[in-house]
């Protein structure tokens, strides 16, 4: 651990926002005719914010971005949680690259192709024991909505047609199709939307200031939490409930960590009352919390997983969905030459997917990877909680190589405070998140010492400037 002058900050006055019309856009204008930025309506983004002053992205390498301008940009964020290997990995471009060559897709229904196999092979081999079934699906919405169907449909198969109802969490982030909207909790994602799926509850989030803020790795309280089950179970009855899905980490609502017993409470309240646990592991997955997937992590194998963006590394969309193996086992009757599961996606194990996430697998085993968080934890967790004291900081948590910053809002405008931190970051030369009033770290697990020191140095001195 470096001195704490090494996450001191340099107060550099920040740079004015370059207004400039991108060099790419011009040549776009002259190809087109136009210049190109109207007609995409770009997702989560404040998009009028945005084409006022563009953050364009031209070139990745490693532990960078590089922008329009040529400035370098340090990642803190594995693109959007799922470049853990770096960027521009030669294996995993060479691997798409003869994949596109030798053959560019294959019909997934009735039909297959080697390296599907292969790679569900290799992926049971790195799950909990027991998880050895995989569903191949094409982006961590789409993963979910394949869990929730499994589970209803599963427990049909068994002739427990009366479990239909599924559970979500508070502040849980499912992705944005309609099932995944529906369990999840996080109120911008859900209120324009009508009233979504019927049949759904929600036990409460972990989130707790008043006993575990600034908390290094796992809150010791909180384990109770999980009794929130035990009312909707009093409340709807378990023969009712189908399944209950939570991610390890709850990340895109600011990175809330498990408390110390949260998880082994809900798989036993859920073994009690014959109901499904459902890991949503699209942002834990792949060496983010230590060990390949977050279960392992804690201790705790559930019935299904939900897996994505570090399966191929973001090379390629793909995502994938773990089952044990009763799960699979309880659609196999009747005769062979009927469908078990009517359910898929024309590009599921698509085969630039299978050879990217093949080779992100071999790249992820060559440097140790998915254990790699493991041993950079430490130090990423003294470089993060430095900032404790900052102006306005109220809660730092981590675990792995995941960290969330919680800022006190603006009154009356709630994200400002964590939005200007992270419009400063970026003209600093560092991409990181801001959900809420929380800013998330979440590097390439190749990154550094140095890395680290430029990470917290630069959040430092951006959480100053807007004091």
């Amino acid at each position: 651990m470096p001195s704490p002058g090494a996450f001191a900050c340099n107060n550099t006055p920040e740079p004015a926002v370059n207004k400039a019309i991108a060099p790419a856009l011009l040549q776009a204008a002259e190809a087109t005719g136009s210049l190109g930025m109207d007609a995409y309506w770009m997702p989560f983004t404040a998009n009028r914010q945005f084409k006022r002053a563009p953050r364009l992205l031209v070139r990745a390498e490693g532990m960078h971005y590089w922008d329009v301008d040529g400035r370098q940009i340090l990642d803190g964020v594995a693109g959007l949680w799922c470049v853990n290997a770096g960027h521009g990995r030669p294996r995993i471009v060479k691997a798409i690259q003869d994949q596109a060559a030798e053959m560019d897709f294959a019909p997934p229904f009735q039909m297959g192709h080697p390296k599907a196999f292969e790679l569900a092979e290799r992926l049971a081999a790195l799950a909990p024991a027991g998880m050895n079934k995989v569903f191949f699906a094409n982006s961590g919405s789409e993963a979910v909505e394949t869990a929730l169907k499994m589970a209803l449909a599963y427990h049909r198969a068994r002739g427990e047609g009366t479990r239909t109802r599924l559970i979500g969490r508070e502040r849980g982030y499912h992705g944005v199709n309609f099932g995944g909207i529906s369990v999840g909790g996080i109120v911008t994602n859900r209120k324009a939307f009508g009233p979504l799926l019927g049949g759904v509850d929600h036990i409460r989030h972990t989130h707790d200031l008043a006993r575990n803020a600034y908390t290094v790795g796992q809150p010791a309280q909180g384990a109770d939490l999980a009794d929130d089950l035990e009312r909707l179970v009093a409340l709807h009855d378990a023969s009712t409930i189908a399944a209950v899905i939570v991610e390890p980490v709850a990340g895109s609502t600011g990175v809330l960590i498990p408390p110390q017993g949260y998880l082994q409470r809900l798989r036993e309240i859920c073994d009690r009352h014959g109901i499904l646990l459902i890991f949503d592991e699209v942002i834990t997955g792949f060496g983010r919390t230590g060990k390949p997937f977050g279960a392992q992590t804690f201790g705790v194998t559930p019935d299904l997983m939900t897996l994505a963006k570090g399966l191929t590394n973001g090379c390629v969309p793909m995502a994938a969905v773990l089952a044990q193996q009763k799960i699979h086992d309880a659609f196999m009757t009747g005769s062979e030459s009927l469908i078990e599961f009517f359910h898929g996606y024309t590009y599921s194990a698509h085969p630039l997917a299978c050879a990217a996430g093949i080779a992100t697998l071999d790249t992820y085993a060559e440097e140790g990877l998915l254990t790699r968080a493991a041993a950079m934890a430490d130090y990423f967790a003294q470089g993060v909680h430095s900032l404790k004291g900052e102006p306005n900081v109220i809660d730092i948590r981590n675990i792995g190589l995941v960290a969330g910053v919680e800022l006190t809002p603006i009154e009356g405008a709630p994200t400002k405070r964590a939005f200007g931190v992270f419009l400063d970051c970026w003209q600093q030369g560092l991409m990181l998140r801001s959900t809420g009033d929380i800013l998330a770290l979440s590097p390439p697990l190749i990154v550094e010492r140095s890395h680290i020191d430029q990470m917290v140095e630069t959040l430092r001195g951006a959480i100053r400037r807007a004091a």
